[in-house]
C-alpha cells in the first residue's frame, strides 16, 4: 500500500512539473507557434501523468473510466484548439520566429 501511495505521489508531482514547464514555455517562447507547442505538449503529458497517478485511488471502475475519458477529451480539445490558433495566426500573416542571422553558428564548410 505504501508503494502505491509513493508511486501516486511521484506521478502527480511529475504531472504538475510538466504543467509548470508548459506555463513557463508560454511565457518565455518568442512566437505563437512555439508557445502553442509548449502548452499543448506539456499540458497533455502533465494531465496524463496526473490521471495515471489518480487511477490507483479510483473508487470504482466507472470512476477510473471517467478519469480516462477526461484525459481523452482534453487531448482532443488541446489538439483542435492548438490547430485553430495556429491556423488563425497563419491566416493573419504571422510568420514563424527565426533566429537573427548574426546569432547563427558559423558553418564549418561541409
Amino acid at each position: 500500500m505504501m508503494l502505491i501511495a509513493v508511486l501516486q505521489g511521484l506521478l502527480i508531482s511529475a504531472g504538475v512539473a510538466f504543467f509548470v514547464v508548459g506555463s513557463i514555455g508560454v511565457l518565455r517562447f518568442p512566437d505563437v507557434y512555439t508557445r502553442i507547442h509548449a502548452l499543448t505538449k506539456a499540458d497533455n503529458l502533465g494531465l496524463g501523468l496526473v490521471v495515471l497517478g489518480l487511477l490507483p485511488g479510483a473508487e470504482s471502475v466507472a470512476a477510473a473510466l471517467k478519469l480516462l475519458l477526461v484525459w481523452i477529451l482534453a487531448l482532443l480539445a488541446s489538439a483542435c484548439s492548438g490547430y485553430l490558433v495556429a491556423r488563425a495566426a497563419r491566416r493573419r500573416g504571422i510568420a514563424p520566429w527565426q533566429r537573427a542571422p548574426s546569432a547563427r553558428p558559423a558553418e564549418d564548410g561541409r
